[in-house]
C-alpha cells in the first residue's frame, strides 16, 4: 500500500459558542474561540489517498486531479468563509475536529481512484487535527 498527500490552504473565520450558556461561560470554556465578533485561521489540509500505483502511470491518483478536486469541492467552498454562518455543518461546533470530519464526508465521494485514508487541518502552528474516517 502507497500513500500519497496533496496540501491545500484555505482561510476561513468562526467563533465557538454554546447558545445555551452565558458569555461568561463560553469565554471560560472556548477562550479567545468565543470572540463576539468571530477570528480567522489561515488553515492547511493535507489530503492522503492510499492504493497501489497504476502500472502505466505509476500514479495512485494523479495529483493535479487531487489539487482540481478538493480545491473545487473542499477550498472553494471554505476559502474566505465564515463557518458558522456559510457552511452548513449540522448544527454542530466549527472546530477543527468537527470541520476535518466534514471535509471527509464531502470529499470522499469525489476521490476517482485510491481510497481517502486520511484529512489532516492544521488550525494554527501548533495545532492540527488527523481524521481517517
Amino acid at each position: 500500500m502507497v500513500y500519497i498527500t496533496r496540501k491545500e490552504h484555505f482561510n476561513a473565520a468562526h467563533k465557538l459558542n454554546c447558545l445555551q450558556w452565558s458569555d461568561a461561560q463560553n469565554e471560560k470554556e472556548f477562550g479567545k474561540c468565543a470572540n463576539a465578533n468571530w477570528h480567522g485561521h489561515n488553515y492547511d489540509l493535507w489530503v492522503t489517498v492510499k492504493g497501489e500505483p497504476d502500472p502505466n502511470t505509476g500514479f495512485i491518483i494523479n495529483t493535479q486531479l487531487l489539487s482540481k478536486i478538493v480545491k473545487g469541492v473542499i477550498t472553494e467552498k471554505l476559502d474566505h468563509r465564515n463557518l458558522n454562518l456559510d457552511i452548513d455543518l449540522g448544527g454542530l461546533q466549527p472546530s477543527s475536529e468537527n470541520l476535518a470530519i466534514w471535509i471527509w464526508n464531502t470529499l470522499r465521494p469525489h476521490i476517482p481512484v485510491g481510497e481517502l485514508h486520511s484529512i489532516k487541518l492544521q488550525e494554527t502552528e501548533n495545532i492540527y487535527v488527523e481524521y481517517f474516517g
